[in-house]
């Protein structure tokens, strides 16, 4: 039997299961399951990486970053960003690959127009890295969001109505607003988005955050994290299965 999993804490919101149990039944695969692991501290991946019949493991909040001193190799996007979120166990060896950056790129373009060529990023955390990683990548400029403002950093105080109005892409790496905590979003002064804004979420459940109806209230496209999700799977299936 070939095992496959996400690790994270908690693991309540994730679909990843599902999606994976799905493919391989359509697939026709039965020598393979994905299963999840709701490990409390990241040491607990230690003891997790011994069974003998994991192939791969995909990664998610709050472990992108701390995972990293598990790994026995890491992919060059991995080793630039800081940030893993698939890893391929192969004879033993642990490889980092990071493929929100993948599915993040594949499903930002889709309604991306010319004048997003400035970003707000809410969050700093291991998806806030993939994000910073395609928009540059796409030459869009961005500041980073967060609770703490440190270098490079501003605080949600400082993002007044000015900053909205220049800032036509805002994208949100933090868990505010994913299920059950529906009633909240980033505090920002949303009165400031207009038609020309584009407010993507990384939260994929619900479907529609406080953030993404805020925007879309006023006009803004609009895109949660779920294609985004289905493409980083896509992208951990051809990992893991590489010759």
């Amino acid at each position: 039997m070939r095992k496959f999993g996400l690790i994270g804490y908690p693991l309540s919101h994730s679909f990843s299961q599902k999606y994976f149990t799905e493919k391989f039944q359509q697939l026709g695969i039965t020598d393979c399951r994905y299963e999840l692991y709701p490990i409390e501290d990241i040491a607990g991946v230690k003891a997790l990486l011994q069974d003998p019949e994991l192939c791969g493991l995909n990664v998610t909040i709050p472990y992108k970053q701390s995972v990293m001193p598990y790994l026995g190799g890491m992919s060059p996007v991995v080793q630039e960003i800081g940030a893993c979120n698939c890893i391929r166990i192969e004879k033993g060896v642990t490889t980092g690959y990071n493929t929100d950056v993948v599915g993040f790129e594949e499903s930002l373009v889709r309604k991306l127009q010319p004048y997003h060529n400035r970003a707000l990023i809410l969050g700093t955390g291991g998806a806030s890295k993939a994000v910073e990683y395609v928009l540059r990548k796409l030459g869009i400029s961005y500041y980073m969001v967060s609770r703490e403002p440190g270098a490079g950093r501003l605080s949600y105080e400082q993002i007044d109505e000015e900053m909205i109005y220049s800032h036509t892409l805002i994208i949100n790496t933090t868990p505010l607003g994913m299920y059950p905590k529906v009633d909240i979003c980033p505090p920002l002064p949303y009165e400031a988005i207009g038609a020309q804004h584009y407010l993507f979420d990384l939260v994929y459940n619900p479907a529609r955050t406080l953030f993404l109806q805020n925007g879309e209230q006023r006009g803004a496209a609009v895109e949660n994290g779920y294609d985004m999700l289905i493409g980083q799977a896509e992208e951990s299936w051809r990992i893991w299965n590489r010759d």
